[in-house]
């Protein structure tokens, strides 16, 4: 599973960021990779709003209000 964080740096994206991880510990996903892009040109290429959240290619998050934590969880078992 390859997870992206997408957002320039703000407290809203670290706090996704860090759900992310969260979650991943939690569900116990060893497999799972989390990339935090801050490029806006990337950011660009999935969403227009921050933050956001990607997996395996696919948005599953954007920009406000923030996901909640079961939300990520809910994202990352599927």
């Amino acid at each position: 599973m390859r997870i992206k964080v997408l957002g320039p740096g703000c407290r809203n994206c670290k706090t996704v960021h860090e759900m992310a991880l969260a979650a991943i510990e939690e569900l116990q996903l060893t497999e799972a990779t989390v990339e935090y892009v801050q490029d806006m040109g990337e950011i660009s290429k999935y969403i227009m709003a921050t933050p956001g959240l990607v997996v395996d290619e696919v948005v599953m998050h954007e920009g406000k209000p923030l996901p909640s934590y079961e939300q990520v969880k809910a994202h990352l078992s599927k």
